[in-house]
């Protein structure tokens, strides 16, 4: 299933691959193109928003889909307009909408009576849940290499929240030394107090996006609307690396940069030694929503040097990277670590949330890490249809290449364009390019939905591409001349 490469960095003046076994039209069911027939929002949706918003707020909603009508790599709103679509639910849907294999699952009678009976995991698991989790979750091409272990959770960050728990009470059982809870942790705890709740911390990177609950929120730095007003944990923050584009023309200052950010991580473990010791380190295999920004293998390296030297964990948050975004199942296959990760998070186009571990952090009595669902049973069944299809049809490796063209084109559109596009960059389908200013980020999105495309935008300038694994280079032509008109646009504008 494990591709065996991927473009990191775009060549200078990149050729076009020929793709041969690539689908040169819609595939079955799909429209030919996207198109739009009303304004964005259109007057339905305009209405819905006026109604819904004496609710709820709604000012992050963009238009009301018709999931329906929706198919493949389109979505399709309430107002006729017909979108293809490059973020996917915020690179949530690996097989675009309505595949088949998803729905033949969610059909299927025993399945219903799974989803319907909605079982508390942690008490009362059916007879089928062991042995559903060993054949998607734990397959051998699916889990980490060398994390036996897993624990499911209801979203990305929940995954954050618990595995952080994780590494907390592996950190305090070192220092406890097998010993049991004394009387004074017992009752310290309760009242949230040391010696039962002590002062340890999580490092985590600036720039990086956990969830959005209160510790995942913590470890989360990159959008002050997310944080301000909200109380927060006096945690380290480390620099992750930001790069120069191109890299090959780069490499100097971007070791350097490598450098710089390991140096910071060191200095900051040892400053917090004494009142908050690190537990553990929390990182993205690329940073999303703060910019899809990308580090290097030897960042990662001596990252897990670092947490080895320590006796802390390495926890990759791989919610956004992982279930075959990159080419791969997993993003930090690329880092080519000497060791597995001890904790491994995951959500998103893996549709099951969770986390992989290592046993030596299977907690020692039951309810530590605890909650009433633990976990979705659908999430699973659904995860199997889509581990199935991306077996049967070689999805890994066709998002390989297609990326590779899609990147290649995005390159040539970069040195034609170089005043309003640069920095293109992307593993997979995690690809993304920056805009010359903020505003212009805005408009090229918007100009794009108005013509049919929906992209993302994250960090200060940049627009992310989201694309799910049937996405063809039928689908990246169509995206890339609509694109270029819209440059061509702002040149003329």
């Amino acid at each position: 299933m494990l591709c065996k490469s991927i473009m990191y960095s775009v060549r200078k003046n990149p050729k076009p691959r020929q793709l041969h076994h690539v689908p040169k039209a819609p595939l079955p069911g799909e429209p030919a193109k996207p198109y739009t027939l009303t304004e964005i929002p259109g007057p339905r949706s305009d209405a819905l928003l006026n109604e819904f918003s004496k609710i709820q707020q709604i000012g992050s909603i963009q238009y009301f889909a018709d999931y329906q009508r929706s198919v493949g790599n389109y979505l399709a709103d309430i107002d006729g307009n017909v979108f293809l679509d490059m973020y996917m639910q915020i690179s949530t849907l690996p097989l675009g909408y309505n595949h088949r294999s998803i729905l033949a699952a969610l059909s299927c009678a025993g399945n219903q009576r799974v989803i319907a009976n909605r079982p508390a995991l942690g008490l009362f698991p059916g007879l089928e849940w062991p042995c559903k989790i060993q054949d998607t979750l734990l397959q051998p091409c699916v889990a980490p290499k060398g994390l036996s272990c897993v624990f499911t959770t209801m979203c990305g960050a929940c995954a954050t929240e618990h595995a952080i728990q994780m590494a907390f009470i592996k950190y305090a059982e070192r220092c406890r030394r097998g010993e049991t809870f004394t009387k004074e942790e017992k009752n310290s705890a309760i009242f949230n107090k040391p010696p039962g709740c002590p002062e340890l911390s999580i490092l985590s990177f600036k720039g990086g996006f956990h969830g959005r609950t209160f510790g995942a929120v913590a470890l989360s730095h990159c959008k002050y609307i997310m944080k301000v007003d909200l109380p927060s944990l006096p945690w380290p923050i480390a620099p992750f690396p930001q790069y120069s584009y191109p890299l090959d023309q780069h490499e100097k200052e971007n070791k350097e940069e490598d450098a710089r950010c390991i140096e910071q991580v060191e200095d900051l473990i040892e400053r917090y030694e004494k009142s908050m010791p690190v537990a553990g380190i929390i990182v993205e295999a690329i940073q999303c929503e703060g910019g899809d920004r990308h580090a290097s293998p030897d960042f990662f390296q001596c990252l897990q040097d670092i947490t080895k030297k320590k006796g802390i964990p390495l926890i990759l948050d791989e919610v956004q990277t992982g279930g075959g975004a990159t080419g791969r199942i997993w993003a930090h296959e690329y880092f080519e670590l000497n060791t597995p990760p001890n904790i491994v998070t995951f959500s998103n186009k893996m549709l099951a949330s969770g986390f992989y571990h290592s046993s030596e952090y299977m907690p020692r009595r039951p309810y530590r890490v605890f909650n009433t669902w633990m976990g979705e049973p659908s999430k699973i069944l659904m995860l199997e249809a889509v581990l199935q299809t991306i077996e049967a049809e070689d999805l890994l490796t066709h998002v390989c290449h297609v990326s590779n063209y899609l990147l290649c084109q995005l390159n040539t559109l970069q040195h034609e364009f170089p005043h309003l596009i640069n920095s293109v960059r992307g593993r997979g389908f995690i690809i993304a390019f920056d805009m010359a200013c903020k505003d212009l980020k805005t408009k090229i999105a918007q100009q794009m939905r108005c013509k049919g495309i929906q992209v993302g935008d994250c960090g200060t300038k940049s627009i992310r591409l989201r694309p799910c694994l049937i996405f063809g280079e039928y689908h990246a032509d169509i995206f890339l001349q609509i694109l270029r008109d819209c440059l061509q646009e702002l040149c003329e504008s």
